[in-house]
């Protein structure tokens, strides 16, 4: 079983590319990868970002699929409004089916995408998306709504899920994941206190990923993911998550 990652590479290991492919890992998937950007960061700052070339990302995809067959995708970092567009060109072109994680901040304030990003995302990846991850601070940038409480979080949820099926995900919502796929459901979740949380939003969409590899439907995938980011959290250390135990 195979899935693909397309994101920003994190020289740390905490977060983007390499975090993907552990938590693929994790599951028992083999991780392919496409980067869209090099970044100088690590989990306390980010110093710098250098985007990879859209017609070299196109070259990366291509290489990959002319041998591989893949059908489950996660994008991450897709830092301009040039490379979003790409990417979803060659989604819709290999019918795959994407998880899009809508990386704009990192957790340590840097920005990791160019301010105009919520639109690129709104307008050529979000309609192409099997489903969308975002954090509250992500899902008000693309549904327009504040959120500060549950029922804003539920009311952002039915907005976006008018382009593609959502969870806003419950960090800052006492644990509380709110899934709209067709319906709004409520996943409960343990919010664990700790520091080590760099790369946790990355871990999740993966982990949602290996999961619809493996034949789960939405709804499993994002409680299986919920449950694998809680226990990478608990036992990571240094700032960031621990994905190598194995998950079954």
């Amino acid at each position: 079983m195979i899935a693909m990652s397309i994101a920003g590479f994190d020289p740390s290991g905490g977060a983007g590319i390499l975090n993907d492919v552990k938590t693929f890992a994790a599951f028992g998937i083999y991780g392919t990868a496409v980067i869209t950007a090099l970044t100088a960061q690590n989990v306390s700052k980010v110093t710098g970002v250098e985007p990879v070339n859209p017609d070299f990302i196109e070259k990366q995809i291509d290489t990959v699929l002319e041998l591989e067959k893949i059908e489950f995708v996660k994008t991450g970092m897709l830092y301009s409004s040039q490379i979003t567009k790409t990417v979803a060109r060659k989604i819709s072109e290999y019918k795959l089916n994407v998880v899009v994680d809508p990386v704009m901040v990192a957790g340590s304030g840097g920005f990791l995408s160019k301010k105009d990003i919520a639109e690129s995302l709104k307008k050529y990846i979000l309609p192409v998306a099997t489903l969308t991850t975002p954090n509250i601070y992500e899902a008000q940038e693309i549904s327009g709504i504040k959120i500060e409480t549950l029922e804003d979080a539920i009311k952002a949820a039915q907005k976006i899920g008018k382009i593609c099926n959502v969870v806003v995900t419950g960090g800052h919502l006492e644990g509380k994941d709110v899934l709209y796929d067709g319906s709004i459901k409520i996943i409960e979740g343990e919010l664990i206190e700790s520091k080590n949380t760099h790369g946790s939003g990355c871990s999740y969409s993966a982990a949602i990923v290996a999961s619809l590899v493996k034949g789960e439907d939405i709804e499993t995938s994002v409680k299986k993911a919920g449950e694998f980011v809680n226990q990478s959290i608990k036992y990571g250390s240094r700032g960031t998550l621990n994905q190598f135990w194995k998950f079954s």
